[in-house]
């Protein structure tokens, strides 16, 4: 029989603490408090039906539209400082495409045909590719971060939990909202939203987005005439339009539709080693600048279109439709090396769609709800890239050296789920659902050598022509199915109107795959799996002071990973497999707390502790007999602790009032790739301070924000193709892949300063 055991951490007893001392009454409100400012109710939809906050059985955070304006957000990275045990980064190469962690549950390769482990949503719509996620926050009303396996209520790929970005509802009203932001780097954005009401039933709403800025560095040297050589710039354009129709008091539709243009460059990484093979590329002065041999052109192109009718049948029932339909296309160009050189390029292309359709069942009882649905996913993701090794090719006396790699994952998953509450009196109620879901999965992926310079179509670089038939063979054509069944229970008490307790069990999965980059035929990789314990409470302890508290274990199992199995036909050749190879667990705790120290002063702050680790990893040896590699994985993307403290503060002036903010927001070590890490970030702390000022009619507001004041240096990704450690060779190492000591490192933003100016006609 296998046991599952808590580990009495530090956190955790923390918690058990925090839990035990908080089970006295929240204290009454005396006249001077009953006077002066009162925590509000806080709304989210973390269960997919409106709630407070303070009553939902799992750990959520929300950032409202106040706090979004007042604190300067500008995307949805800046949200992982405000959620405890939470990373939201910038994908290496790219400006667009997200790489999100939660409690150490993630997507590290955002290659096609892998799953993301943290689910993201634009109004209960499905963003299943990590290309285009970075999302610019534009007619936002609220963020909520939901931390833990979603897996009933929200199905695949939210085993480490999701990410919801609600739109705004339109007022009925004629609006025009104009924001210009200036700021260091260049960084020159309008931003317009607006609504027209057609009739007293039909409104249309619109937002545009036009964002650039210039590069935090450049590409130092380029072979390639009429380069844009800025480093870490943005060049992006956004647009929406909604349309609102209220046919009857009981009928609401809503239609969408989005578009986004990313022409930002693509990043170069920072060379923290010398090349081997050029004197031309040696350690730049500055972490944002680069070197390249490819194009510095990139794009995301995105768009989607989303229909929602929902039916009020009567006060108990409310029956709701979700339909969308998405696609992005992105080329870009990877300079794994960063060298003037073709030692190690890989320009790519990616291109995926999707439909998605929910139907949608709520009820509503005097001492039960239900939210039960039917869930319909088709998706298709398709891409190339060409892993061009000029160099290793010509030392072997060939005119270049490509490995191509080509196919296409596509995806359908159908599924059913029921999730509810029943109320067995004042103070206990039991909450819990299921989830069956059915998935079906196709791929066929090419891949083999080009001994030629090849990219993936004409015109990559000046005069290149793709070649007619160039290409590389089938080498995987197959297709599989699973189906899973995830669960959720929740046992809570309801102490009294402030405090609840609860504890709850909570399953999700990650989508079974096949090897993208499969060099032969070889068998799906099974869906991961997480299974997550959780305890909490959440608390008003008083009217002005708000503390949320969870202390969590989680186990995920079957990971997928690549290892390197012998070819049973040719002992000197390694084939590459995808597997379940894995396993890994993780405990920790998170505290949220709100704090209304005075009629004008607010103080936030997080904290989040989490203990996770590898506990099996194998693959095998030349014998094909099981071996341990477990020491040779790292979690990635989590530092084991997080913290975060901010203050606002308002002042009435003459002319309006002024709002006062700030926040410190610290992030201890952390690893940067799972598999032979050799880059760790140390810890750091980023120091954000802004003002806004907002007119006493209403109309006009001015804010003046600085991130980053104290201008830190801060690893979000890199790559590292390197060989055996040996102190005795050139950079300390042996030669990886292309024949060079590769070690790239890819930065989080420095020190910023932007002005925005803003006008409600």
């Amino acid at each position: 029989m296998q046991q599952t055991y808590f580990k009495h951490s530090a956190c955790a007893l923390a918690v058990s603490a925090a839990i035990s001392g908080l089970a006295t009454p929240a204290l009454a409100q005396d006249s001077t408090q009953s006077e002066g400012r009162i925590l509000e109710s806080i709304e989210v939809t973390a269960r997919r039906t409106v709630e407070n906050m303070q009553r939902v059985p799992l750990a959520v955070t929300s950032i409202g539209e106040g706090d979004i304006e007042n604190r300067g957000l500008q995307t949805i990275l800046e949200v992982q400082q405000f959620s405890p045990n939470t990373t939201l980064q910038e994908s290496r190469a790219t400006n667009s495409t997200l790489t999100a962690f939660i409690r150490g549950v993630g997507q590290e390769d955002p290659l096609w045909g892998y799953e993301s482990g943290v689910g993201i949503y634009i109004d209960d719509v499905y963003i299943a590719r990590p290309q285009g996620a970075v999302l610019d926050i534009l007619n936002v009303q609220r963020v909520e971060v939901l931390r833990g396996p979603q897996g009933t209520l929200y199905g695949k790929n939210t085993v480490g939990g999701a990410l919801k970005y609600v739109t705004q509802r339109m007022s009925g009203d004629a609006e025009l909202d104009a924001k210009l932001t200036l700021g260091n780097y260049g960084q020159r954005d309008l931003k317009l939203v607006g609504q027209v009401p057609v009739s007293d039933k039909l409104y249309l709403g619109f937002g545009f987005a036009d964002l650039t800025r210039d590069g935090y560095g450049k590409f130092l040297v380029s072979d390639l005439p009429g380069q844009d050589l800025e480093n870490y710039n943005k060049d992006l354009q956004a647009f929406r339009v909604t349309a609102e129709y209220a046919p009857a008091d009981n009928l609401f539709i809503q239609f969408g539709y989005d578009q986004t243009d990313d022409k930002s460059n693509s990043k170069g990484g920072y060379r923290l080693l010398p090349s081997l093979l050029t004197d031309s590329a040696p350690v730049p002065d500055s972490i944002y600048d680069s070197y390249t041999s490819l194009p510095t052109k990139n794009r995301v192109e995105t768009e989607g279109v989303n229909l929602t009718v929902t039916w009020d049948v009567n006060e108990r029932t409310t029956l709701k439709s979700i339909t969308s339909q998405r696609e992005n296309y992105s080329p870009v160009s990877i300079d794994f090396d960063n060298t003037p050189l073709r030692i190690f390029d890989v320009p790519a292309i990616y291109d995926d769609e999707w439909f998605t359709q929910e139907l949608q069942l709520n009820y509503r009882a005097e001492n039960w709800n239900l939210v039960s649905g039917l869930y319909y996913f088709d998706s298709e993701s398709c891409g190339v890239f060409d892993a061009i090794l000029e160099g290793l090719g010509q030392s072997l006396g060939l005119p270049g050296l490509t490995r191509e790699v080509s196919g296409c994952s596509n995806s359908k998953s159908t599924a059913v789920y029921a999730d509810g509450t029943y109320r067995l009196n004042e103070q206990w109620s039991i909450s819990g659902g299921l989830r069956y879901t059915k998935d079906e999965k196709d791929s066929l992926v090419r891949n083999g050598l080009i001994f030629s310079t090849v990219y993936p179509e004409s015109g990559w670089v000046p005069g290149y022509v793709r070649a007619p038939g160039t290409g590389t063979p089938v080498v995987l054509d197959d297709s599989e199915n699973w189906s899973k069944v995830t669960p959720r229970i929740s046992v809570e008490f309801q102490a009294n109107d402030d405090t609840m307790y609860y504890a709850s069990y909570s399953e999700g999965f990650k989508s079974g795959t096949f090897n993208p980059r499969a060099e032969r035929a070889e068998p799906a990789a099974d869906p991961e799996d997480v299974q997550s314990y959780e305890i909490g409470v959440k608390t008003d302890v008083t009217s002005t002071f708000r503390l949320n508290a969870a202390a969590f274990m989680l186990d995920h199992k079957n990971r997928q990973y690549i290892s390197v199995i012998p070819d049973p036909d040719n002992a000197a050749a390694l084939n590459q497999r995808l597997g379940n190879v894995g396993e890994s667990d993780a405990t920790g705790a998170e505290f949220e707390f709100t704090w209304l120290a005075s009629q004008n002063l607010s103080v936030f702050g997080n904290i989040g502790f989490i203990d996770a680790s590898f506990n099996n990893v194998f693959s095998f040896d030349a014998n094909l007999n099981r071996i341990d590699i477990t020491d040779n994985f790292v979690i990635t993307n989590t530092p084991k602790r997080t913290m975060n403290l901010g203050f606002t503060y308002d002042m009435p002036i003459s002319t309006g009032g002024l709002v006062f903010t700030g926040n410190y927001n610290y992030r201890s070590k952390y690893s940067l790739t799972e598999l032979g890490n050799v880059l760790e970030q140390d810890g750091y702390g980023v120091l954000n301070i802004g003002v806004n000022w907002l007119s006493d009619d209403g109309k006009w507001s001015v804010g003046l924000h600085g991130k980053n004041l104290t201008n830190e240096e801060f690893l979000v990704g890199n790559y590292a193709f390197l060989g055996a450690a040996d102190a005795s060779l050139p950079n300390g190492y042996a030669p990886g892949l292309g024949g060079d000591t590769t070690l790239i490192g890819y930065y989080g933003a420095p020190r910023t300063i932007s002005l925005s100016m803003g006008y409600r006609f």
